[in-house]
């Protein structure tokens, strides 16, 4: 879904002036340590699966299903990998409206489903390693994309039962 029945209301209050939204964004590895990316059906542009949390939804919940809207895979976040946001993360879309997004960052496991873009936003997905990884519409660090190095147990996230 392009946008939440909640941004398209206050889209109506507000028009296409600039919004401060929290997003979420996946990062999915394949077994050689590659990162999934989307190149973007609006404006072919690569990024993350990523999007806006809805009202009541947890950030956890949030990444699981704008995952498996953006890629078909079912996945468990297992960790946040950063928090970013600032003039790098605003976007203007083709219809005029601005947002800048505040963005929780999970790595995320996957436990299920087939690689399909699923929802119509994403025109490729395709995995790439750090050094491979396309110019992204907004300002991630690539840092972010190297191989993780930690073997701890990761931390568990609650999510709307």
């Amino acid at each position: 879904m392009p946008i939440s029945d909640y941004l398209r209301d206050l889209r109506a209050l507000v028009g296409g002036r600039l919004l401060l939204l929290p997003g979420v964004a996946g990062i999915v590895r394949d077994a050689d340590d590659r990162v999934l990316f989307i190149r973007r059906a609006d404006n072919g542009k690569w990024g993350l699966p990523a999007g806006a949390i809805d009202p009541g939804e947890t950030p956890a919940d949030a990444v699981a299903r704008e995952v498996r809207e953006e890629t078909g895979l079912e996945v468990r976040p297992t960790r946040i990998a950063g928090v970013f946001g600032g003039q790098g993360f605003r976007v203007r879309y083709e219809n005029g409206d601005e947002a800048e997004y505040t963005v929780i960052v999970f790595d995320c496991e996957v436990v299920g489903g087939a690689l399909s873009p699923a929802d119509g936003e994403a025109l490729e997905l395709r995995y790439f390693t750090p050094d491979e990884a396309p110019e992204l519409q907004v300002a991630y660090p690539r840092t972010l994309f190297e191989p993780l190095r930690d073997t701890s147990e990761p931390p568990q996230f609650d999510r709307a039962r």
